[in-house]
């Protein structure tokens, strides 16, 4: 589990076709990676990844099929930017939200502008995971943790504060990007219990 919070941005210092899937080395700047141990999680833009092998300036891990197909880890190039997050601890301040890194599907930028010092957002969702989109309730954007301000149909709108520009990478965010998404955990579960002939 992560929070949402990013620890330090990033990037892809390698890519590797590893029989039809991938292996990626990250390179993981100012992360502290000193407990860090080979099977631990790290978030590597909302996408929860194993560390297959440390290295001195990050960690290697294997991407399959699988994510590949619904997450933003296919358009990885060499150079990329990602937002990097340790998994939780016993001892963490859960100052986001509960992510799990389990990525629910893709969506896009569709517009940005500024507001005073903000940036504000608009990021359309697939069809099936809008309904798990509230008005200031909780997303999770290429693992940063957010607050929807308003949402019509598909899409809903964010506002980005001076900080969380500066700490991930949602200052890049241009219209037509593609972006992480990951639902409020809560959301989904209740869905799950007041579904017909649960009792």
């Amino acid at each position: 589990m992560f929070t949402g919070i990013i620890q330090a941005i990033g990037h892809i210092a390698a890519i590797e076709a590893q029989g039809g899937d991938r292996r990626l080395r990250v390179a993981t700047g100012k992360l502290d990676l000193s407990a860090t141990k080979i099977g631990d999680s790290i978030a590597v833009s909302g996408v929860c990844l194993t560390a297959v092998h440390l290295a001195d300036d990050g960690f290697w891990a294997d991407v399959s099929v699988e994510t590949l197909s619904c997450t933003t880890c296919a358009d990885l190039q060499v150079g990329s930017a990602v937002n990097l997050e340790q998994a939780l601890t016993p001892t963490t301040a859960l100052g986001g939200h509960l992510v799990s890194g389990h990525v629910d599907g893709v969506g896009a930028v569709m517009g940005r502008h500024d507001d005073a010092r903000s940036m504000r957002l608009r990021i359309a969702a697939p069809a099936a995971l809008a309904r798990y989109i509230a008005a200031k309730g909780s997303i999770c954007v290429d693992g940063v943790s957010l607050t929807v301000n308003a949402v019509d149909g598909d899409e809903f709108e964010l506002n980005i504060v001076p900080h969380t520009l500066q700490a991930t990478t949602l200052g890049e965010f241009v219209p037509g990007r593609r972006v992480n998404l990951e639902v409020d955990i809560i959301a989904r579960y209740l869905e799950r219990l007041l579904e017909k002939g649960e009792r």
